[in-house]
């Protein structure tokens, strides 16, 4: 890029800059006031029961670290079958080992009773 180019780029980009500020500073002419339950956050139309730092139940984690274990397997199964045409068996004893690991985590909640919904 020859440097007239770059100043025609960066005076163009300033401008858009200083257009959105003056945009965003500008105080909007509305027929109607904004009022409380238009300005707060959306929660289905009400107040919130609790607080968001609300403890939750322990029987809930077991659960979490289980869907992060299924993900976990699907996400490395994509890109491995990629690998595995290339690789061979040395990517089959991998995934295998991989597998061996999370089928550990699997039982471990199962042993807990984490798929046990109450």
């Amino acid at each position: 890029m020859e440097l007239k180019q770059l100043l025609v780029l960066l005076i163009i980009a300033l401008l858009t800059a200083a257009f959105g500020l003056w945009v965003q500073r500008t105080p909007r002419q509305s027929s109607h006031p904004i009022t409380w339950p238009q300005r707060a956050p959306f929660l289905g139309g009400g107040q919130p029961d609790t607080h968001a730092w609300t403890r939750f139940h322990v029987r809930y984690y077991p659960m979490t670290l289980l869907l992060i274990a299924f993900e976990m397997e699907m996400m490395f199964m994509y890109p491995w079958a990629v690998v595995y045409v290339s690789e061979g068996i040395k990517a089959l004893t991998e995934m295998g080992m991989f597998l061996g690991i999370l089928s550990i985590g699997i039982l471990y909640g199962w042993r807990e009773g984490a798929f046990k919904w109450q």
